[in-house]
């Protein structure tokens, strides 16, 4: 049997997922369960913020978007510091929390919170899966989001019986594409250079963007050649 949970580890191995920091719960036992037949590797942390912190300095280090998981309620809510860092320093993270059955969703039920929208504001994708047959898609968006320019957070709410629900064996990940980076207009770059090189003190402002597109060497050899000096913006 094939269940919504096992698909879901499937797509995250699709992605390239090596490994996710957080903690078991009963609403994430479903993924969890999955996750002993995979290859990716489960890092048991002792507090949930922890778990976001340690994607979120993935995500820094190499480009890619680890993954933090938790329970609902304040399994949920406990990501949120590490989360909203990672997402306002533009450092690719996908986060995953159990969620209460949908069919307790609309009343006052124990630790149930409307986390797609607690996570809206500090993320660029949150979501919940409410049918297993989107897995797929959700997955490929959540980490197409997350990793393209600007980087950022994706959250994904998926409740207990729907990771649960069989899903047909046929389904499989959705196909991993980067899009080519655009090509700047040879105009646009004549027009920047003649304003260059007309500036009496010309200043570099180099940000964040340089150390995420590994564009160290060029800017050196641009600021050395036009004898330009060079600042930083914060997180550069």
């Amino acid at each position: 049997m094939t269940t919504a949970g096992k698909l879901f580890v499937q797509c995250l191995e699709n992605e390239g997922i090596e490994y996710i920091f957080g903690i078991p719960g009963e609403e994430n036992l479903h993924v969890i369960d999955a996750l002993l037949d995979s290859s990716i590797t489960f890092i048991t942390v002792r507090h949930e913020q922890g778990a976001a912190f340690m994607a979120d300095v993935y995500g820094r280090l190499t480009g890619r978007a680890a993954v933090c998981l938790a329970t609902l309620g304040p399994g949920a809510t406990n990501l949120i510091t590490g989360f909203a860092d990672a997402n306002m320093d533009l450092a690719p993270i996908v986060a995953v929390a159990g969620q209460g059955a949908t069919t307790r969703l609309h009343k006052e039920s124990h630790q149930i919170v409307d986390l797609v929208s607690l996570f809206a504001p500090i993320s660029k994708y949150s979501v919940a899966i409410l049918e297993a047959e989107i897995v797929p898609e959700v997955v490929r968006k959540a980490f197409k989001q997350a990793q393209a320019e600007k980087p950022g957070g994706s959250f994904i709410s998926f409740p207990e019986n729907i990771a649960g629900q069989e899903v047909d064996a046929a389904m499989v990940p959705l196909k991993v594409q980067e899009p080519s980076a655009p090509h700047p207009n040879p105009e646009k770059i004549r027009q920047a250079a003649d304003i260059i090189s007309a500036a009496r003190y010309p200043v570099i402002m180099a940000g964040n963007g340089v150390v995420r597109n590994g564009a160290e060497k060029e800017l050196v050899e641009f600021a050395e050649t036009l004898n330009i000096p060079v600042t930083e913006t914060f997180m550069a």
